[in-house]
């Protein structure tokens, strides 16, 4: 019989790989794949839910499952240094919502830009309405007005998860019907300030035009992150980004870049070799595995020479750390 052989060779296999991992350290052993499950599509009731709730119509990313409502703050006027500076250059939030894998609850993640003031009443707000806190931070120096941002999450059902979100900021500035009507674009954007091509080729991504900005969202393909039953991927928070504000030779680059704690200090010595600023290092979630550190960076100068400091932080990406000596006592 064929049966105890192929046994045998799949018990073989399985061993070389238990082996195998044993050998690895705990940071690339929890990054080591799990098994696949597909993550079930939100519904067109249930995105018509989100929108009823939100007030405003949000997009599908079918590839990942996730549902996304943007939140910018159009009525800010944001400066860096005295100088001002577009919303969609960092100061636009969004909330978004996925199944778990096993497609019994769903899960609410957000990003919230707010002023000082506003961040302890959106606290309270949260919590009154069951959803919790992931992490307050800044994610840039020298702007004004001061901003922080919120992470917020949740998990129930995808339509009880956007009642309780859309009641969590109905009061706050965030909440679109409290927003102010766009103004009417610029007819200059991202696709005139910069030379794409150019940029495109030093990052090796492709990037998306947003008014007078130009951005690159880029995901963490080779790690599956879990969070409450949930795979955290490029359109729920698991994302490294670089957004170009100003003109080709004369450009802001602000951004996140989204780490496992090994690659954290490498990152920060590229960024540096580069004469790009370190604004802030931190988590977005409470209970991802593995844990993702974000760092978030901010620099000025030529276009072309900043994309090759944000190209160098991502070739550290995926590679082995480097040793830190201990210290001596």
């Amino acid at each position: 019989m064929k049966t105890p052989n192929n046994n045998r060779r799949q018990f073989l296999q399985t061993a070389a790989l238990a082996g195998a991992a044993l050998l690895l350290p705990m940071e690339q052993l929890k990054a080591l794949p799990v098994p696949a499950g597909k993550t079930p599509a939100i519904t067109a009731d249930e995105m018509a839910a989100i929108d009823a709730a939100l007030g405003k119509k949000g997009s599908y990313k079918d590839t990942e499952q996730v549902y996304t409502t943007p939140l910018p703050r159009n009525d800010l006027k944001m400066k860096i240094k005295g100088e001002p500076v577009p919303i969609p250059f960092g100061f636009g939030g969004w909330v978004s919502f996925k199944k778990t894998v096993d497609g019994k609850s769903a899960m609410v993640m957000s990003d919230t830009v707010l002023q000082m003031e506003e961040v302890n009443p959106l606290i309270s707000a949260a919590q009154a309405n069951g959803l919790e806190i992931g992490a307050i931070h800044n994610h840039f120096f020298y702007e004004e007005p001061r901003i922080f941002y919120m992470h917020i999450h949740g998990v129930g059902s995808v339509a009880d998860l956007a009642k309780r979100y859309a009641d969590t900021i109905r009061d706050s500035k965030i909440f679109p019907a409290n927003q102010p009507t766009p103004g009417t674009p610029s007819a200059i954007t991202g696709k005139e300030n910069f030379d794409i091509p150019a940029l495109d080729a030093i990052v090796k991504y492709t990037g998306t035009v947003n008014g007078p900005t130009y951005k690159y969202t880029i995901g963490r393909s080779g790690l599956k992150v879990m969070m409450m039953g949930v795979e955290m991927t490029t359109n729920i928070g698991l994302n490294t980004w670089a957004s170009f504000a100003g003109k080709q030779d004369d450009a802001q680059i602000a951004g996140d870049i989204a780490m496992l704690p090994g690659e954290v200090n490498n990152v920060i010595k590229a960024l540096r070799n580069h004469n790009i600023e370190v604004v802030a290092v931190h988590s977005h979630m409470l209970s991802d595995d593995p844990h993702i550190i974000f760092l978030h960076y901010y620099g000025r100068g030529d276009a072309a020479t900043l994309a090759q400091g944000f190209r160098a932080a991502l070739d550290v990406l995926g590679k082995k750390p480097d040793k830190i000596g201990s210290m001596k006592m």
